[in-house]
């Protein structure tokens, strides 16, 4: 309960919520345009070549970092793709990942995938 004084010197403020997706501006997901593909390695001890891309979401122009996932990728600059708010763990500053199979960024359909079809952009086979 606040004090007398405390009441006087004016309302008190709700502390800001901490965001994972402050470039979202809260919404789950956003498009963006790729404006640069590149190889990054991760930090110790992990060793390995990711991709990652620049993108520049189309709601905000806000630029940010991510994480191309699976093997292999069609991606090229001026490519529209979606973003979705996690990263690998061993990227750092990378807090953002591309969804496979929407827009410009197509599902590994050369894959037998049974398992996490949906995540990789992989029709069901009938």
């Amino acid at each position: 309960m606040p004090t007398l004084n405390q009441l006087i010197k004016g309302l008190r403020v709700s502390k800001r919520r901490w965001c994972k997706t402050p470039a979202f501006g809260g919404a789950p997901q956003r498009r963006g345009v790729c404006y640069k593909i590149a190889i990054v390695t991760p930090r110790k001890p992990n060793s390995a070549r990711r991709k990652i891309a620049k993108v520049r979401l189309s709601a905000n122009k806000r630029r940010v970092f991510a994480n191309i996932p699976g093997q292999g990728h069609n991606l090229q600059e001026y490519s529209v793709v979606m973003v979705e708010g996690h990263g690998p763990k061993d990227l750092p500053g990378v807090n953002y990942a591309l969804i496979r199979g929407l827009l410009d960024f197509v599902g590994k359909e050369s894959f037998d995938r049974r398992k996490r079809r949906s995540k990789f952009g992989v029709k069901k086979k009938v």
